[in-house]
């Protein structure tokens, strides 16, 4: 949101919060997309869950939800009858846009915004606190009734910080891309055309995200291991979070955690679970109680998905065929005994890892020639429209929807997941 709009939202907090029928917007407010259900939930808990404090939290989560927030919020009310509160949002925000300065000067000449009777009671014990003495305990103030706005810089969870990962570093983290494109004529594997754009895509997407990005071209197996296990060793102590991300043919593997595997440009596969492990807490500590984020972008097998028909499906779904090829690879019967072994004996409980796959397990993963693939092409659509507001697996969410919707062949795509807690993106 806008500062204009954060002003104004705050200037009109007190009328809002005596005026708002909260209960009669929490359908129009789904339907529009400006909050989820599990947030909606958690606003209706606020503070002792009266309307009161629902409308006031209601008003200080609006703050978070992107830039269109509050134009989508003044037709929540026109849709449920509050016209009153909406002609007095729509024509104030009309007025401030013509005069954003005047708008900052009325807002900083407003003066405190007045205590609720549990501040009040605070404030007189602070002023003399012989009163506690007298029977007069102190009432602690909620979380939602303090203050009016929010750092846009804390986690976007609400009340529950504690249940978000803290992205405070700047630059929030390592991003390695690994995009390999040109394989060896003995390993069997065709060029991956448009490989390069995903990469491109991903490289401006994450740098706007606040993480270092580090892209390495056509890798053999042992040089992606080499690389990748210099990423872990080195010191993320300062950092809060570490991004791989993987482009390349890929087949099925045999696996305790994370099916999968990726293959060099020599034709040698690599278990996705060996990757992972490279960064789990015993073997890369700097990250321990840090999020670790894999994005796969590869095949999980050669199945090929028709899907099954249902009712309706979205046209807009649809992908052009055309140009559209897989990045499959056989299942290899032996993936050598030096892989397995090292991805077993380094496996502890995992924590505060992310896996995202292009594609459910043992099937073909698409890739348009010229566009990029599905999945990579419509995360950084999803990140560029969302990532300000929604937390990683509602983004998630989002992605395999629309992926699951393209082209005569069906993509699924699916991710394992054990973060303890949400991530918001820094953006």
């Amino acid at each position: 949101m806008d500062e204009v709009d954060r002003l104004l939202l705050r200037r009109l907090r007190l009328q809002l919060v005596r005026e708002l029928l909260v209960t009669e917007l929490w359908d129009a407010l789904l339907s529009r997309g400006l909050f989820t259900a599990d947030m909606i939930e958690d606003i209706q808990r606020a503070g002792s869950g009266s309307r009161r404090d629902q409308a006031r939290q209601l008003i200080t989560d609006l703050e978070t939800r992107g830039s269109q927030a509050l134009p989508l919020f003044i037709s929540c009310l026109r849709d449920t009858g509050q016209d009153r509160l909406a002609s007095l949002l729509s024509t104030s925000r009309q007025a401030a846009n013509q005069d954003p300065e005047a708008s900052r000067s009325l807002d900083a000449g407003l003066g405190p915004i007045p205590l609720n009777p549990d501040e009040q009671r605070i404030h007189q014990i602070k002023q003399d606190p012989s009163r506690t003495a007298l029977g007069h305990l102190p009432v602690v103030p909620r979380p939602v009734d303090v203050g009016c706005g929010r750092d846009t810089s804390a986690p976007r969870w609400g009340r529950n910080a504690d249940l978000a990962y803290v992205l405070d570093a700047d630059p929030c983290g390592y991003c390695l891309i690994i995009n390999n494109v040109n394989f060896s004529s003995k390993s069997g594997h065709p060029r991956r055309d448009g490989s390069n754009i995903d990469c491109e895509k991903l490289q401006r997407r994450f740098c706007k995200l606040h993480f270092t990005v580090e892209v390495k071209c056509d890798l053999p197996a042992q040089v992606m291991l080499q690389v990748l296990e210099a990423l872990a060793q080195r010191d993320h102590s300062a950092l809060n979070c570490c991004v791989v991300v993987i482009l390349s043919h890929g087949c099925e593997s045999s696996h305790l955690q994370f099916p999968g595997a990726v293959y060099g440009t020599d034709g040698c596969a690599v278990p996705v679970e060996k990757i992972v492990n490279f960064f789990n807490g015993a073997c890369c500590p700097s990250l321990g109680g840090k999020p670790k984020l894999f994005f796969i972008q590869a095949c999980g097998g050669v199945k090929k998905d028709l899907g099954f028909e249902v009712g309706s499906v979205s046209p807009d779904g649809r992908a052009s065929d055309s140009n559209v090829e897989s990045d499959a690879a056989p299942f290899p019967e032996d993936l050598g005994s030096s892989d397995q072994p090292d991805a077993v004996a380094s496996l502890p409980t995992p924590s505060d890892i992310f896996v995202s796959y292009s594609t459910f397990p043992r099937f073909v993963s698409w890739r348009d020639t010229k566009c990029g693939s599905w999945y990579i092409e419509t995360l950084d659509s999803v990140f560029e429209q969302w990532a300000d507001s929604e937390d990683l697996q509602t983004l998630l969410v989002r992605v395999a929807n629309t992926v699951s919707e393209k082209g005569m062949y069906k993509q699924m795509p699916g991710c394992f997941n054990f973060l303890r807690k949400k991530l918001f993106f820094k953006t």
